[in-house]
């Protein structure tokens, strides 16, 4: 049991965005046992970007992570339902370039189940001043979200307040950044969640993927159920935790992450386990669906497998 449950922590150790919570050793059994509800809103959250950053991915994208009577109020006034939110989009000149720097976020879940996230970032853009300047703004988001039956609930109120207004030196984009972020939430808010559901896990894992375990290498989906039904089962409830993300597009357009994860585990009988890793991901990207896709995973272990600091 002991070596089975090893091999999980580590292999399963992931990432949860700078600023979203504490590290491992300061979470309690509440925040462990609640993130994969955190990543599921987080995932969410990463994909509310990506029309902006690129419309081409296609409004019904955007549309997917909002309640049928979300309200979305921000400079540009107040949108009250999917049609009306959609035509508001559509307003929007296409020669704009966006990019949204997030810089802080928070989610905290409700007594009733509803999910509250808030987040500051610099918000970036190309083509609005006649200048030929780059607006700079600093945003403060305030967002709802209600719960589906899956792990991604989606937004019911979302508020959107501009503290500066400038420009800045550069444009830099932000799209990949936030993309890989959506796509790294979206896998740990499965794995973790208590249902071991794999179905949903295929939409994220890209053709010939290879996922290198501390356990062995998985290569095809039977595999992965597999794990999950296995070493991924063996842990009553776990979170991670993320303290370092880079991410940078290579040539053949896949994109290369490397970041850092403190990883928290309950096992059956109680005891707490924390462990940390490096992982190296490489992700294809369809631009028009939900979220680009797992093809490899790489990982390095940096500390091993302990009990939890209480």
């Amino acid at each position: 049991m002991k070596t089975m449950l090893y091999k999980f922590a580590l292999a399963a150790t992931l990432a949860l965005s700078t600023g979203t919570t504490a590290m491992a050793d300061e979470m309690n059994e509440t925040d462990i046992r609640n993130g994969y509800l955190v990543h599921g809103a987080l995932a969410q959250y990463y994909r509310w970007y990506q029309l902006y950053e690129r419309p081409d991915g296609g409004i019904e994208n955007a549309l997917d992570i909002l309640a049928e009577d979300v309200v979305v109020v921000s400079g540009l006034g107040t949108a009250k339902g999917l049609d009306d939110y959609a035509a508001r989009v559509a307003q929007l000149p296409g020669h704009w370039q966006n990019a949204h720097d997030v810089r802080d976020v928070q989610v905290s879940i409700n007594d009733d189940g509803t999910l509250a996230l808030n987040a500051d970032i610099t918000y970036l853009n190309a083509g609005m001043l006649e200048s030929g300047s780059i607006r700079s703004a600093e945003l403060t988001y305030t967002m709802a979200m209600t719960a589906t039956d899956g792990v991604l609930p989606k937004f019911t109120e979302i508020t959107i307040s501009q503290n500066s207004d400038g420009t800045a030196d550069a444009f830099v984009d932000a799209y990949a950044d936030n993309r890989v972020r959506s796509l790294v939430h979206y896998w740990l808010a499965l794995i973790e969640d208590p249902s071991r559901n794999p179905e949903p896990v295929r939409e994220i894992l890209a053709d010939g993927f290879s996922l290198n375990f501390s356990s062995g290498a998985i290569t095809d989906f039977d595999g992965f159920k597999a794990w999950l039904a296995g070493p991924g089962s063996q842990i009553e409830a776990s979170t991670h935790v993320i303290s370092g993300f880079s991410v940078f597009e290579n040539a053949d357009g896949t994109y290369a992450m490397t970041a850092v994860f403190d990883w928290a585990g309950i096992l059956p009988d109680g005891n707490e386990l924390v462990a940390k890793t490096r992982h190296n991901w490489t992700v294809t990207n369809d631009v028009a669906e939900r979220f680009a896709r797992i093809l490899t995973v790489d990982v390095e272990v940096l500390e091993p497998f302990r009990p939890r600091a209480k």
